[in-house]
């Protein structure tokens, strides 16, 4: 902490440009994760934190293919290199002057996160990918998306809170952000049927997926008619621009998304689909999670208040 305040403070340009940065790879460690999955790389590294026992990294196996090996590698050191950039975030954090609290929280969640990934991730691989371990990691990590854009927001602008839209359009949103949550679990439990389990010995959720996927279809038929619901509640209460345009946004990419799946279903769930699908659940996450931020606004941060140097008459001095 002393080293910290000898550096010079964080600078809002900087702060922000390291929160994007974070926000991009809780994404793309997602779309990384399906790639993983899709190609039947799960076990390519059968052990953690090891890749093999008594080795970090892949090496020659009769029984595991090199190209397996490093897609699931290639996937752990993605995880090491957002460990470095959400540390990076939380210590620019801890020196914005003055100290913001949520800022600071916010920052902390992005290596907090990405460590308990990494375990969840691990006791993933030593379960052999059974589907109700591989959800939870998929759902961490649209949770730490969510943060991320709070975050970005929060680097933006961190001084006083204001409300752009009266209590009840804030409520609507609430209750459409808890569907999307469901939306997103019941997409898991799609994954958990399906053929992609990241390795062909995985046992599958013994539910059929024409069911699942027509709880996965309601959900976002739900969903959309809530949106359309927000969009009415934010046109009557004169939202801001800054809201209807993210408003805007969220519905182009959930109707994306909606087409994605519905296409990917009926070819059979290609694996470049399949990944384009988990690029777009982080974009819808990320999108919903915009527009909640935009319910409030906050100020430019204000100055910190530099001491007047020994030079400068002080108001004694000038009587």
């Amino acid at each position: 902490m002393n080293l910290l305040r000898r550096l010079p403070a964080t600078s809002p340009p900087w702060m922000r440009r390291l929160a994007i940065l974070s926000l991009i790879g809780q994404a793309g460690i997602m779309v990384t994760g399906a790639v993983v999955r899709v190609t039947g790389s799960g076990l390519g590294c059968p052990t953690w934190p090891n890749c093999f026992p008594g080795s970090l990294v892949p090496e020659p196996h009769p029984e595991i293919a090199p190209l397996t090996q490093w897609v699931e590698f290639g996937n752990r050191l993605l995880s090491v290199f957002l460990v470095i950039v959400a540390g990076l975030t939380f210590l620019a954090a801890l020196n914005v002057r003055p100290r913001r609290r949520r800022l600071t929280w916010l920052a902390l969640a992005m290596p907090l996160g990405v460590v308990a990934q990494a375990v969840i991730g691990g006791f993933t691989v030593l379960a052999g990918l059974v589907w109700w371990s591989v959800m939870p990691h998929f759902l961490a990590s649209t949770i730490l998306v969510w943060l991320a854009v709070e975050l970005v927001d929060e680097a933006t602008a961190g001084g006083p809170v204001t409300r752009t839209v009266p209590r009840p359009v804030r409520m609507l949103a609430v209750v459409s952000s808890v569907v999307l949550g469901a939306l997103l679990v019941a997409g898991t439990l799609v994954t958990a049927a399906g053929p992609h389990a990241g390795d062909a010995a995985t046992p599958r959720l013994g539910i059929g997926v024409p069911a699942l996927a027509q709880l996965h279809a309601d959900l976002l038929f739900a969903y959309l008619g809530l949106l359309v619901g927000l969009g009415f509640a934010l046109w009557t209460a004169g939202a801001p621009a800054r809201l209807t345009r993210r408003y805007g946004l969220l519905v182009a990419v959930v109707l994306a998304q909606g087409a994605l799946g519905g296409v990917q279903y009926a070819l059979g769930v290609p694996e470049v689909l399949v990944a384009l699908h988990v690029l777009g659940a982080a974009l819808t996450t990320a999108a919903a999670a915009g527009v909640w931020a935009a319910t409030s606004h906050r100020a430019p941060p204000e100055p910190a208040l530099d001491a007047p140097s020994s030079s400068e008459p002080t108001l004694a001095a000038s009587r």
